[in-house]
């Protein structure tokens, strides 16, 4: 097992050191570059190696035996994190939301391996889904090195970069589409009168019930609702609310419209 380099120490990269440690990585094996102070001071606590920026670190690195390097920073600080950087042939992972690979090796010296990949918040419990995008110079073995650091957020899948915007439009800003559902239903349960400590609990274990049955089960989601769908009873009238109201478009929409932004951000980088 290599070393690894990390570029950004936030959120996402924090999740993925943890789920890497989890997976038995050794700790004095990554490397994290991250210019935050306190980011580091909570980075220290993990018992990595840690610089305060990305040349030293990859100085580091490139000393030891290393599989690649992974840049988990904000887009708007790529070019700073990047200016100057020579990866010695190492494969770049990024997980930069909206950067396409080109963007990124026009950046880079010629030749760079470059991979994209959209990892989504369950990620920071290791029960995200993550697509992942191969640049040009990247072959099997950039893939399977990837998708076994990935791995340590949850499931993988791989995809062609055109996809990336409609994949960030669905399973990126999908946590928040469920988010504002089970708020929802708190909200619905305490409208009906039920205290609102077991309105959340009952929502909550409903998703996560009804998730499951899906993943399961194999069945398409319209067979497991005409399961609990009574000719008039309850949940049928609940569904017609839902239907009147144009539910189903404006989960379709969301969905488009934040692929569709995706999209537009790109394609000012």
């Amino acid at each position: 097992m290599g070393a690894l380099g990390l570029i950004g120490g936030g959120l996402m990269g924090t999740a993925l050191i943890k789920g890497l440690l989890k997976q038995g990585y050794p700790a004095d094996t990554i490397y994290v570059a991250e210019p935050d102070p306190s980011r580091r001071q909570l980075l220290a606590e993990l018992g990595v190696e840690l610089f305060a920026d990305s040349q030293g670190m990859l100085g580091a690195l490139t000393r030891r035996k290393a599989d690649g390097v992974i840049l988990a920073v904000k887009p708007q600080n790529v070019p700073e994190a990047v200016a100057g950087l020579n990866l010695a042939g190492l494969p770049l992972l990024s997980i930069v939301a909206g950067y396409k690979v080109a963007a990124l090796e026009a950046l880079l010296p010629a030749g760079t391996k470059v991979l994209r990949a959209m990892p989504n918040t369950p990620a920071l419990i290791g029960a995200g889904i993550t697509a992942l995008a191969l640049g040009a110079e990247s072959g099997t073995a950039e893939q399977a090195w990837a998708e076994k650091i990935l791995r340590s957020l949850g499931r993988v899948v791989l995809v062609p970069e055109s996809l990336m915007d409609a994949v960030t439009g669905l399973s990126g800003s999908g946590p928040a589409y469920v988010y504002l559902l089970i708020e929802a239903l708190i909200d619905g349960g305490v409208l009906a009168g039920l205290p609102r400590t077991l309105a959340r609990e009952l929502a909550v274990a409903t998703v996560l019930g009804s998730a499951r049955m899906v993943a399961e089960t194999g069945e398409h989601p319209a067979v497991l609702r005409d399961m609990v769908t009574s000719p008039g009873g309850t949940t049928i009238t609940g569904l017609y609310a839902l239907e009147e109201a144009g539910f189903s478009g404006q989960v379709m929409k969301a969905v488009l419209a934040a692929a569709e932004r995706s999209r537009v951000l790109g394609e000012k980088k």
